[in-house]
């Protein structure tokens, strides 16, 4: 059963070694493991719903919890500590395109505003009621979830936008074929949702970011049907799919999506390197890049995160025979570790292997062979759960992203970074803070960055440090002119920060498009745009 107040399956944990108390209380002092509210007492203080009766709409309170917030940190805190001061008053989950027209047909006659839900996995707000807010519907699309269609002349499939991942996957699979788009929320995440908040996946640049994948599809808005033909290309004026990409729930339901298909690929390899320096690394990833070497993925983490990968990964043996490997190398103390991915067949994997490792050589780089990268391949979606694990030691842990062009990575890298180590100070508390580059291009990069600090027992106090650090990386971003957001979407956490990433034209323009679509602002209310 999945967990209502943390990540993924109450099955499935990420025991933490042996060696990882100590670690953390040398980085950020010793962590003091919170009581969690039980799910009975935050179920018994949700209100009465406020919504007139409806057939697909169910009121229970128990659904309204699990509906009621993402994962981000605020979200956890608020699940954790039970303070809830909003849910949904209803939750429905279509199983039709016309199920869904009758729902917003319902909305729209009784005043009432509506959340569309996927997987549940924002980490920016998207899904939470807004305080003091109309009565809130959220419509689950979990169980629009079929292949619709199949095309395999033109390699394009059509789903059901509440499409799961694993679900997705495993239709084309049987068919020979693959999407390849794997967000770290995989497990969880829909296709709909993806699409509506611009989702990079692990593997985008060998597959393509959605934006690449999504071809067309059916939004079914307030104001009407926007039917979008999967053309390979137009001229007919402005692509309006780009309005639905990133629209996160805004301008109506996506319910169904056609994205553009791959076969199934003869190998895949995942290798790891490391630099004596993050600056060789990352002159070796942009040399990569703009060459046009065939890759899957690029992943290059600075010497802190490479250091703190190594020592929560447990396998003391390994990593003690790799540091004397290394060490022989004269890769030490600043080692910084590039994952690297080839995708296709065994001779387009054989060639994009020999000239990337070529270019890795060329700059310092060391080898080490697939063992690594096996590892992560092996416990990508499992990642997450550690949040759950430092939770339960007393820690949090949030992340946040942005991208920039290759000349801004140092200067934006270090801004954040030191945006964050002080942002405590006032608490004599510290901030435990590492990086990567997470998908590279041929003109700059995206930077995601991890920070790690204690709990307190006053949820109020906990949110109020995370706010501290939140606006001070978000504040670095914007002075250094990076994207608010490169690949978790807006929702409400980015929000304040958009209108000088788009501007007063710009924000004008995406508002008046909002009107047009959802004329009564009964759609997703408080999300992308303020």
């Amino acid at each position: 059963m999945r967990r209502w107040n943390g990540w993924g399956d109450d099955t499935i944990e990420y025991p933490l070694p042996e060696n990882a108390a100590a670690f953390l209380d040398e980085l950020v002092g010793p962590g003091k493991p919170p009581v969690d509210a039980p799910l009975a007492e935050v179920v018994a203080a949700v209100p009465p719903s406020r919504l007139p009766p409806h057939p697909l709409v169910k009121t229970d309170a128990a659904q309204r919890v699990l509906h009621a917030r993402g994962q981000s940190l605020p979200d956890w805190v608020a699940l954790r500590y039970g303070r809830l001061p909003t849910t949904p008053d209803g939750i429905a989950q279509p199983t039709s395109e016309e199920e869904v027209a009758d729902l917003l047909q319902y909305a729209a006659n009784a005043g009432v505003q509506v959340i569309p839900y996927g997987g549940g996995t924002s980490v920016v707000g998207h899904i939470n009621p807004q305080a003091d807010a109309p009565p809130t519907l959220t419509v689950n699309t979990q169980r629009l979830n079929k292949l619709l269609a199949l095309d395999e002349a033109s390699r394009l499939a059509t789903f059901g936008a509440g499409v799961q991942g694993p679900d997705l996957e495993a239709q084309l699979r049987a068919h020979g074929y693959t999407l390849g788009h794997f967000p770290q929320s995989f497990e969880y995440s829909t296709l709909g949702g993806w699409v509506v908040t611009r989702s990079s996946g692990q593997q985008s640049l060998g597959y393509g970011r959605i934006e690449h994948l999504f071809a067309g599809g059916t939004l079914l808005a307030p104001a009407g049907r926007l039917e979008m033909l999967p053309h390979p290309a137009s001229a007919a004026g402005p692509d309006l799919r780009q309005l639905v990409l990133g629209s996160e729930g805004r301008m109506g339901i996506l319910t169904q999506a056609t994205v553009r298909i791959s076969a199934l690929p003869e190998r895949e390899d995942f290798h790891a390197v490391f630099f004596p320096d993050f600056e060789s690394g990352q002159a070796a990833a942009r040399q990569m890049m703009q060459a046009g070497i065939p890759l899957s993925m690029l992943r290059l983490s600075t010497a802190v995160e490479t250091t703190t990968t190594l020592a929560l990964a447990g396998h003391e043996q390994l990593i003690g025979l790799l540091e004397r490997l290394l060490a022989i190398r004269s890769v030490e103390a600043g080692k910084c570790m590039l994952l690297l991915g080839f995708t296709g067949s065994n001779a387009l994997v054989k060639m994009a292997r020999g000239a990337a490792l070529e270019m890795t050589g060329n700059h310092g780089g060391v080898h080490v062979g697939r063992t690594f990268g096996s590892q992560w391949h092996k416990g990508r979606f499992r990642t997450p759960y550690l949040r759950n694990s430092l939770w339960q030691q007393g820690y949090a842990v949030d992340t946040l992203e942005t991208a920039v062009p290759w000349a801004n990575v140092p200067a934006t890298l270090q801004a954040i970074e030191d945006a964050l180590h002080p942002a405590l100070a006032e608490w004599d508390e510290r901030v435990h803070v590492f990086t990567h580059l997470s998908h590279m291009y041929g003109d700059g990069a995206s930077i995601y960055t991890t920070y790690l600090f204690r709990l307190t027992a006053d949820p109020e106090e906990t949110l109020a440090r995370w706010r501290k650090m939140k606006a001070a990386a978000s504040e670095a971003i914007v002075a250094n002119h990076g994207t608010i957001s490169h690949q978790h979407g807006v929702g409400t956490d980015h929000a304040p920060y958009l209108p000088a990433e788009k501007g007063t034209l710009g924000m004008a323009a995406l508002c008046n498009a909002i009107h047009t679509f959802d004329p009564a602002g009964m759609m997703n209310a408080g999300k992308l745009v303020e």
